[in-house]
């Protein structure tokens, strides 16, 4: 995820749209609320957890350059990917327990 300065983020989560919507609305306190990250550029899915995290954490240990090339790969204009998201279930937007 990225903001108008393309400050990145990178994390996990089992629902992508869940989690974008907290983002934009700024409901998850920390970096992503302090440097208002609210746009979805790139994003892969898997169903294995433990290949996840460790996916996670490779792209976090890389250098920027690497990170904006990834992005760049599938999504050249650096659009929003979450405007083309449907919400199916408006349940799955509210705050986890």
């Amino acid at each position: 995820m990225t903001n108008h300065s393309k400050t990145l983020y990178v994390g996990v989560t089992n629902n992508l749209e869940r989690r974008v919507c907290e983002h934009k609305q700024e409901r998850v306190p920390g970096f992503t609320a302090k440097y208002k990250i609210t746009r979805l550029v790139y994003f892969e899915t898997t169903t294995d957890v433990g290949a996840a995290i460790q996916r996670e954490k490779q792209i976090k240990g890389w250098l920027r350059s690497k990170k904006v090339a990834l992005i760049e790969s599938v999504n050249p204009e650096w659009n929003d990917l979450s405007e083309k998201m449907t919400v199916r279930d408006p349940s799955a937007l509210r705050a986890s327990g």
